[in-house]
C-alpha cells in the first residue's frame, strides 16, 4: 500500500467510511434560507444536522406526505450537480473537499426563479426560466469536469447497471465516459419533491396537489439563492446521504 493509499484508508476509517463510500456534489440552499427549511421539512429530514422533521400536512392529500417522499428523503434535500461517485485510488475525502473549496472560490453566486412542476412521474423544483436552467447546467458541467480526476473509474457492474435502461446513443456515450447519462446537454436541474408516482388517477391527483401545495408555501420566498454547493456522503450502500461539507462561492459575487 502506497503512503497516499494508507492515508486515504486512515481518513476513511476515521469517519467509518470505506472504499464503497460514495460522495456527491449537490446544490443545497443556504441553511438560513426558507428554501432549506421548507425543503428539509417536506422530506422529513435535515441531512446536515441529522434531525428528523415532521412533514407538513397537505390539504386533500389522501396519504401522508412522508409516504410519498421515501426515495428523496434518503438522498436529502438537494439538486444534483455531480452524481454520487467513489473516490479514486489515492484520493482522500479531505483532498476532495479541498478541490471543491478551491473550485467554489472561483465561482460567482447567482439566483434562479424556481417553481415546483411535474417531471415525468415525479414532482420536482425546477428553474422557471431558461436563463436559470442554462446557468445551472453550466455550473454542473464545470463541476463535473473539475472533479473528474478524483472520481473512481466505474466498475463493469456499475456500467452494466447504468446501461440497462432505455437510453439514447448520446446518453449511453455519457454513461461510458462520465458514469451518468444526464450530464452536459442532457442535464436538467431538479430538486425532487416526491417519489416516482404511477399514472393512476389517484397518483396524478397527488402530483397536482403536491405541486400546488409547494408553490403556495414558497410564494413569498423569492428566487432560489445559488450561493454555494455542498458535498454529501453515502457512508455505505443504501444508507441515507448526509451533508458533510459546504463550500461558498466567491465573496461579493452575489452583490
Amino acid at each position: 500500500m502506497s503512503p497516499a493509499q494508507a492515508l486515504r484508508a486512515a481518513n476513511l476509517a476515521e469517519e467509518g467510511w470505506t472504499g464503497a463510500t460514495r460522495f456527491a456534489l449537490y446544490y443545497a440552499p443556504p441553511r438560513e434560507s426558507a428554501w432549506w427549511r421548507e425543503g428539509c421539512a417536506w422530506l422529513g429530514r435535515d441531512p446536515e444536522s441529522g434531525a428528523t422533521l415532521t412533514p407538513p400536512a397537505i390539504d386533500g392529500l389522501a396519504r401522508p406526505l412522508g409516504a410519498l417522499t421515501l426515495a428523496p428523503s434518503r438522498y436529502g434535500w438537494h439538486g444534483t450537480l455531480v452524481p454520487p461517485f467513489r473516490l479514486a485510488a489515492g484520493v482522500t475525502p479531505e483532498a476532495l473537499c479541498a478541490a471543491v473549496q478551491t473550485w467554489a472560490a472561483r465561482r460567482a453566486g447567482f439566483e434562479v426563479a424556481a417553481e415546483a412542476a411535474t417531471l415525468g412521474r415525479f414532482v420536482a423544483l425546477r428553474a422557471a426560466e431558461e436563463t436559470g436552467e442554462h446557468a445551472l447546467r453550466e455550473l454542473a458541467a464545470d463541476a463535473l469536469r473539475t472533479l473528474a480526476p478524483l472520481r473512481a473509474t466505474q466498475t463493469a457492474a456499475e456500467l452494466a447497471k447504468r446501461l440497462d435502461a432505455p437510453l439514447t446513443p448520446r446518453q449511453r456515450e455519457y454513461v461510458e465516459t462520465w458514469g451518468y447519462p444526464y450530464v452536459f446537454d442532457e442535464f436538467r436541474f431538479h430538486m425532487t419533491l416526491s417519489d416516482s408516482l404511477s399514472d393512476s388517477l389517484d397518483d396524478s391527483a397527488a402530483r397536482a396537489q403536491l405541486t400546488q401545495a409547494w408553490n403556495a408555501r414558497m410564494r413569498d420566498a423569492g428566487a432560489l439563492p445559488v450561493h454555494g454547493v455542498a458535498l454529501y456522503v453515502e457512508p455505505r450502500p443504501g444508507a441515507p446521504f448526509a451533508l458533510w461539507r459546504r463550500a461558498a462561492f466567491a465573496a461579493g459575487a452575489r452583490e
